[in-house]
């Protein structure tokens, strides 16, 4: 079990460093996905996971967020406006395809996020996930028909993965995504895309989402994973081997917490495409993180008191 994963972390640092090469070589920056990490580590450390099995939506979904979100980006002027629109269409995108692949929320808000203009955005991430499905594909076609054990963590990880079921969550998603809009724009945060995907986790699965009783271990990982992957361009420059330096920390970080959350993966990734990465980065990072803590305790508590007041007494 242990060097299956061991085996599947290594194909995850093998596809970022081809994206980071490819971003170097095209000068295509987006290349390298910041989500591209946490997917990769998902579908080949958990072959039968709900990620591995929708290859059809891995290939294309973030591809069509991302072309969506660079038409707004385009035609918007960057505020609260773009960010709903984004966020919105992005939601849309995934109940329409009923597709669990949530990191296409990160791909719709990117071109808001850091302003990204360039017609290459959609189609870099097209190829970059296409390759990604196929590995995976490629993959479980050499592997045969051995399906891994399904222990308890690996069921709790597929049902937090997958498609958002009904509407009551998304009041306190909405809330704790627009708010972190405005608090990005009053103190001159850097909006943190793979956070709005954490949080769609949490918010859609409250009852198994397997991090949402140990908050501050989550903000502590997302703190570290950050500042890891700003050292790791400080020291190493964007490329391929900052982006594996960056990845594999992130998930010794996220090990040592014991938290299984791919998309904290991503904000270590992230730096790798800033235009200036550094410590302004990581406390963003902290404090909207800090918010989606706040903001989802908050949404429990207030369902927890619909639900008393609705009861007979």
């Amino acid at each position: 079990m242990r060097f299956e994963r061991a085996r599947g972390e290594a194909l995850a640092a093998a596809v970022v460093a081809a994206a980071a090469l490819g971003a170097r070589a095209s000068g295509i920056d987006t290349f390298m996905f910041p989500e591209l990490g946490a997917l990769a580590h998902d579908v080949f450390t958990r072959p039968e996971g709900t990620w591995a099995r929708a290859t059809a939506h891995l290939a294309v979904a973030p591809a069509l967020a991302a072309l969506i979100g660079l038409g707004l980006a385009r035609w918007l002027p960057p505020g609260l406006t773009a960010l709903a629109l984004s966020l919105g269409s992005s939601l849309l995108l995934l109940g329409l395809l009923r597709s669990p692949l949530a990191p296409l929320i990160s791909a719709g808000l990117l071109p808001v996020a850091l302003r990204v203009r360039s017609p290459w955005y959609p189609a870099s991430i097209l190829l970059v996930t296409s390759l990604l499905a196929a590995a995976v594909l490629l993959r479980a076609r050499l592997r045969g028909h051995s399906p891994a054990p399904v222990d308890t963590a690996s069921r709790i990880d597929d049902q937090t993965e997958t498609a958002a079921s009904g509407w009551r969550w998304l009041p306190g998603y909405l809330l704790f995504a627009l708010l972190a809009g405005a608090f990005v724009q009053t103190w001159h945060l850097l909006l943190v895309p793979p956070l709005f995907v954490v949080a769609y986790e949490m918010f859609a699965h409250p009852d198994v989402c397997p991090w949402r009783a140990r908050p501050w271990a989550l903000l502590a990982a997302c703190i570290a994973g950050a500042g890891v992957g700003v050292v790791a361009v400080a020291w190493l420059s964007a490329g391929p081997l900052s982006a594996v330096l960056s990845l594999l920390a992130g998930v010794l970080i996220v090990r040592a917490f014991d938290l299984h959350v791919p998309p904290a993966l991503a904000i270590g990734l992230l730096p790798q495409i800033l235009p200036r990465p550094g410590w302004p980065f990581v406390a963003s990072v902290a404090l909207l993180c800090a918010w989606l803590i706040v903001s989802f305790q908050f949404a429990g508590l207030a369902s927890r008191r619909i639900s008393t007041m609705g009861r007979p007494a």
